[in-house]
């Protein structure tokens, strides 16, 4: 057992409070300003920030790995643009120091899998940022269905001539294909577990986007642009699936059409200079803007593109630029956990809820030299004294 005590504690869904937080078997169990914990083993938070861990619901954290630009890049196979039956789970490497680096400044569980070279990339996981067997660590597997419109598949697939995708007609053309024909992939297995003389087909990449269309998971849509943004909210309506906005660089352009649409919108990387020509409107002042109309807002990292230690330099800059302070704590700890399904678990300190915990002496967000005091996932403490 376990009492971090009389710490400034950020709740995320409560107020700040100076107080305890009790933790057992790797549960949150109390909060309170004064709890009586017997032989528990004792923190001393007095003048410490006491938070949830962070969550960044958009990386390729341990897919794409530190210091491994070919050997350790496992998050495009880009042997086919359409390869729903890859599954980002079979690509991490749990011990990318990128982890170790995360962990210690205070986040404790992303969202991971394929990169954006396909139209259709495969699954993401949610996991925790701790272990050495990936298959211990996750939190949600399948999380998501990746898929990218824009500059990545065109850039990737129209170079090679003429292999489709060469325009952004053939990117949602593409798309539109492979649900249709996950659709009456459904629609043949339903026939057949009607009939006894029919066989189930199997189709490993049509299997895989059955949740998609069962609106089980959410298609995860990498687009930059306004009109791509579009695009992935008019596919969603016309097959009737959820989906995610990733990066949304031009989401302040279109607020009145997200609005409409009401998917959670993914902001991010915002940090680093602007790269190709769909980043040309990039803006940390996205955040604030999208926060202010009543869209949920989450922000991300796309690690390894802004490593994963520097969210919450991110959603501090984004407070600099507009983002009311609280509602960047959201984009970082409860928001993502509840666009990935996992805030049962995750993202803000409730009894019940998993002892994922940061301990900071300053305020993260505010001072470039806070430093991370303590760690716990699973209230296992994680940085060495």
């Amino acid at each position: 057992m376990l009492l971090i005590r009389h710490g400034h504690v950020k709740p995320i869904a409560g107020k700040d409070f100076i107080g305890d937080v009790l933790v057992n078997e790797g549960k949150i169990i109390a909060l309170g300003e004064h709890i009586e914990a017997g032989d528990a083993e004792v923190l001393d938070a007095d003048g410490l920030l006491v938070t949830p861990g962070f969550v960044d619901a958009h990386t390729h954290i341990g897919v794409d790995e530190e210091a491994m630009r070919w050997e350790g890049a496992d998050y495009n196979e880009m042997s086919d643009p359409v390869t729903p039956d890859m599954r980002g789970l079979d690509g991490i490497n749990p011990m990318d120091e990128a982890f170790a680096s995360a962990v210690g400044a205070g986040v404790t569980a992303a969202m991971t899998g394929p990169g954006s070279a396909n139209v259709i990339g495969g699954t993401f996981v949610a996991i925790k940022l701790r272990g050495t067997d990936v298959s211990d660590m996750i939190l949600k597997d399948p999380a998501a269905m990746k898929a990218a419109f824009g500059e990545n598949p065109k850039g990737c697939y129209g170079q090679q001539g003429n292999k489709k995708p060469v325009t952004r007609m053939g990117v949602a053309a593409l798309l539109r294909e492979n649900l249709w024909k996950a659709q009456r992939y459904a629609e043949e297995i339903a026939e057949a577990e009607k009939d006894d003389s029919k066989k189930r087909p199997f189709d490993p990449a049509l299997e895989a986007l059955l949740p998609v269309i069962r609106r089980e998971i959410p298609l995860k849509c990498h687009a930059h642009r306004a009109d791509d943004i579009l695009t992935a909210i008019r596919i969603a309506k016309e097959l009737n699936i959820s989906i995610t906005l990733d990066h949304c660089t031009e989401g302040h352009l279109i607020v009145p059409q997200l609005l409409k649409a009401g998917f959670p919108v993914l902001v991010g990387p915002s940090l680093g200079h602007k790269s190709k020509i769909e980043l040309k409107h990039k803006s940390f002042k996205t955040p604030g803007l999208l926060n202010a109309a009543g869209l949920k807002v989450c922000l991300i990292t796309d690690a390894p593109v802004i490593p994963l230690q520097y969210l919450p330099l991110c959603a501090g800059l984004a407070v600099k630029d507009g983002l009311p302070e609280d509602a960047a704590w959201q984009a970082i700890t409860l928001n993502p956990a509840q666009v990935i399904g996992v805030a049962n678990r995750i993202g803000s300190l409730e009894p019940g809820k998993d002892a994922d915990i940061a301990v900071f002496e300053g305020n993260p967000l505010r001072d470039i030299q806070a430093r991370t005091r303590q760690v716990f996932i699973d209230g296992i403490p994680q940085l060495r004294e």
